[in-house]
């Protein structure tokens, strides 16, 4: 039912038909009573049989604790088997996890959902959208990837648009193996729909945040250029011999860990939305250590932390991030990321009960974030520079 009234708000809005008609549903996508809509961006999950216990048990207490509005998954969310089955039982871990819970869940797809396995794209997602908590819709022929919509969001009473969701497809490769984009014909249905959008709203553009797997080129825009002797300077994922590193003249966020893996083609998907001025924010994943933002030309571009726990050496890049609006102040939004090593401390560890998982986080994230702490202070003290900033 929800994957219906996604598609028809969807089409009512590119055809200029109002949209109150679908207001009191309650499956629709609406702010709360208190006037604020909140989502849950997981990402990189890459659940498989040796971590998909652990993850699946830690997103379930997350959900618990934040019981979001919307749930956003954007890629690389199960490994892809050859036997079909397999992967169905992977993906049918985690969605019951929202199943349970009747909480809506978005879903896109990464560089790795079907690079192999027995599963396509559109296999994968009619599968996804075989539970009832799936609001992910299948874009069909009409445009490249599988996995490409908006979600509008109504007002608390019902009786507008209020806010946006976009959801982009940011593909896998291309034909030299180099990661996907954004293609042409996605940008110009976001254009097209943002129009729609507007007109809907009488002339007033309806304020957004994008989704998607891979992060856009331009963030490397507003990082700096360094010498590639410098403490937490990167290089350039395709200009090979020069770095960057956080611009401390910029708006930055979060932890910088290792090189933006962008698309190396672009067909202007951040130039459109620059040029529409809707969306507030962008929403990455596929950066697996990385868990940051800085700000281009007023759109935050952000990198969320992997909604996944292996117990390994990168689990304090673990974990999810939350996004709140406010109905009555549409043009901002708040956000924070949770490590599971905060989620989940020796001071709390009993509310999750004798749980092998929650004493895995705690004692892992003891010793990581210690060290990780004391690694930054020592940056900080031999060369002056900030190498991780507040998480926004």
């Amino acid at each position: 039912m929800k994957k219906i009234i996604s598609v028809l708000l969807a089409f009512v809005l590119v055809f200029g038909i109002s949209v109150t008609a679908f207001a009191d549903d309650e499956q629709t996508l609406k702010f709360g009573e208190d006037g604020k809509f909140s989502v849950m961006h997981v990402t990189d999950t890459h659940l498989e049989s040796d971590n998909i216990d652990a993850s699946v048990w830690l997103i379930g207490q997350a959900l618990d604790r934040e019981n979001p509005d919307l749930v956003v998954v954007t890629g690389d969310n199960v490994y892809n088997d050859d036997d079909a089955e397999i992967t169905k039982g992977y993906i049918t871990r985690l969605m019951n996890t929202f199943e349970e819970r009747n909480i809506p869940v978005a879903v896109t797809f990464g560089n790795h959902d079907s690079e192999r396995g027995a599963m396509s794209r559109e296999e994968l997602m009619a599968f996804y959208n075989t539970f009832s908590c799936s609001v992910s819709v299948d874009d069909g022929e009409n445009l490249s990837g599988c996995g490409t919509y908006n979600l509008p969001v109504m007002s608390s009473d019902g009786t507008k648009v209020k806010f946006n969701i976009w959801v982009f497809d940011s593909g896998d490769y291309d034909d030299e193996g180099e990661y996907g984009w954004v293609k042409k014909d996605q940008v110009e249905w976001y254009k097209e729909t943002s129009d729609a959008l507007r007109l809907q709203n009488d002339g007033e553009k309806v304020c957004s945040l994008a989704f998607q797997h891979i992060i856009v080129p331009e963030v490397y825009d507003v990082l700096k250029k360094a010498d590639k002797t410098t403490l937490f300077a990167f290089e350039h994922i395709f200009n090979k011999g020069d770095y960057y590193m956080f611009d401390p003249e910029n708006v930055n966020y979060g932890t910088l860990n290792e090189t933006p893996c962008s698309g190396k083609q672009n067909d202007g998907q951040f130039d459109a939305m620059v040029e529409k001025g809707d969306v507030l924010a962008m929403f990455t994943g596929h950066d697996h250590t990385n868990a940051f933002g800085v700000r281009n030309q007023g759109i935050d571009i952000m990198n969320s932390l992997s909604t996944r726990y292996n117990g390994d050496a990168f689990s304090t890049q673990y974990g999810y991030r939350m996004i709140v609006v406010d109905e009555n102040d549409t043009s901002t939004y708040a956000t924070r990321v949770v490590h599971w090593y905060d989620m989940v401390t020796f001071e709390n560890i009993s509310e999750f009960g004798t749980n092998k998982t929650a004493f895995s986080v705690a004692f892992n994230g003891m010793f990581q974030k210690y060290f990780q702490n004391l690694w930054r202070e020592i940056v900080s003290m031999f060369t002056g520079r900030t190498i991780s900033y507040p998480d926004k």
